[in-house]
């Protein structure tokens, strides 16, 4: 008996996979399932694409000032670089741009529905099931409907990590998510609680708009400066490999020659090895605390009224406290147990892939130094050809679907990262790189 027009239709759509994002990381996805012949729906909170580099978006925590800290050339997708006329350290608006073009370049619009939010993602069963989406649309009406599969790709930076402090504050106190201005510091004593590549760069903009800018900070961090020899830091020494413990003597000895002792800025001491968290790229911080314009302080005690008491028994008046406090893996339409939830972040083969299900990804959940959205790309198209590749029953994707159910660590390459939340999903980049090429090959081969 031949199925009629309504089977084939719901069978069709029924075939499609969920993806849930249009920032960088979900364009990534939506041009390799593109490529790949993989049926996908698109939805995206924002009416356009870019997530948290459109500054406009619902949900972004872009400011006004800011700029990659890495260079374009570490950062683009190899095949679609950006113009020679783009800034070694592009503005957000250069990138909302940049993502755009990329999103018309592999005509990926037409994928998506935007101002949709998704509301809820559940199974109808095991791996395989399939999977019931609900969104809400632009106008405020809800949908429902079966996918194969769901592809979250919403972003590791739009849920605040937000602190309380003992005692009352009767300034203003916002996340740094909140700020997007620098006019917010106008008159102001300021105090950025937080000293990451955020927290530094706000730090700047409170220096040369508000009245005064302290910076408290619960620990050290090593400084890199943005440019090296007249070239952008993160490009010195190319496409060359160092061992971790070789890359470690060489870059921290260019960073006594271009950034010297921070810890005469009153900046303390790291109390951890080079790249076991992230650096912070800022090559103005430490010009203005060796100027005198910013004050380092140490972790808050209590506050009262618009006084902040300091760990060391020092004390300061403040007016606004920004905390550059950081961000929480947010993914607020799934049920955290579905994901594998482990600490303070999923635990996932290759930081995307579900040890049990074959119909759950979690994308761009990856972070490592010079990763860039290239790394990123490969992740996509590592699962991509997964996906294809267990339709096709090949030899590599089975071999992919036992490793990712066996016992696995995170790809660290035997870095001793902090027990941070911000840490829990950073990877060693060649190591990570390593893994996921090498399972693209062996796809791409037929799974021989």
């Amino acid at each position: 008996m031949t199925a009629g027009p309504e089977a084939a239709q719901d069978s069709a759509v029924r075939a499609k996979y969920a993806l849930i994002g249009a920032g960088p990381m979900g364009l990534a996805m939506a041009k390799v399932l593109k490529q790949q012949g993989i049926p996908f729906q698109g939805f995206e909170l924002h009416s356009d694409v870019g997530g948290l580099w459109d500054i406009t978006a619902p949900r972004s925590t872009m400011y006004d000032s800011a700029h990659l800290i890495s260079s374009k050339t570490m950062t683009e997708f190899a095949d679609f670089p950006m113009a020679d006329n783009v800034a070694d350290y592009p503005s957000h608006r250069e990138m909302r741009r940049y993502f755009r073009d990329f999103a018309r370049h592999f005509d990926l619009y037409q994928h998506y529905a935007f101002s949709c939010e998704v509301l809820s993602c559940v199974p109808l069963g095991a791996s395989g099931a399939g999977w019931r989406l609900t969104w809400r649309d632009g106008a405020g009406s809800d949908h429902s409907d079966v996918f194969a599969g769901v592809l979250i790709a919403n972003g590791t930076l739009a849920e605040p990590n937000t602190v309380q402090f003992k005692g009352e504050f009767s300034g203003s106190q916002i996340h740094s998510a909140q700020y997007r201005d620098p006019r917010q510091f106008a008159d102001k004593r300021v105090l950025i609680v937080g000293a990451g590549n955020s927290g530094c760069d706000i730090a700047v903009d409170a220096i040369h708009h508000g009245k005064s800018c302290d910076i408290s900070m619960r620990r050290g961090y090593y400084f890199v400066p943005k440019y090296v020899f007249g070239k952008p830091a993160d490009t010195l020494g190319g496409a060359i490999r160092l061992p971790m413990w070789l890359k470690r003597r060489v870059d921290g000895m260019i960073l006594k020659w271009f950034v010297g002792d921070a810890q005469k800025y009153g900046f303390p001491k790291p109390d951890y090895a080079l790249y076991e968290s992230h650096p912070v790229v800022n090559s103005l911080i430490l010009f203005h605390a060796g100027h005198g314009d910013l004050t380092v302080r140490p972790d808050i005690d209590r506050v009262s009224g618009k006084t902040v008491y300091f760990t060391d028994g020092s004390q300061g008046d403040y007016d606004m406290i920004l905390t550059a406090t950081g961000y929480l893996l947010h993914y607020p339409f799934i049920d955290k147990e579905l994901l594998n939830w482990q600490g303070a972040a999923p635990h996932l083969y290759l930081n995307c892939m579900h040890p049990e299900r074959d119909d759950l990804f979690v994308l761009g959940m990856v972070e490592a130094s010079g990763l860039g959205w290239q790394g990123r790309h490969e992740q996509a198209e590592m699962v991509a050809r997964y996906i294809t590749g267990l339709g096709d029953k090949a030899p590599a994707a089975q071999r992919l679907q036992a490793t990712k159910a066996a016992d696995f660590t995170r790809a660290t390459g035997g870095m001793q990262y902090l027990k941070l939340a911000r840490m829990a999903y950073y990877v060693d980049k060649a190591t990570y790189r390593k893994s996921v090429t090498g399972w693209i090959s062996a796809l791409t081969q037929g799974g021989t």
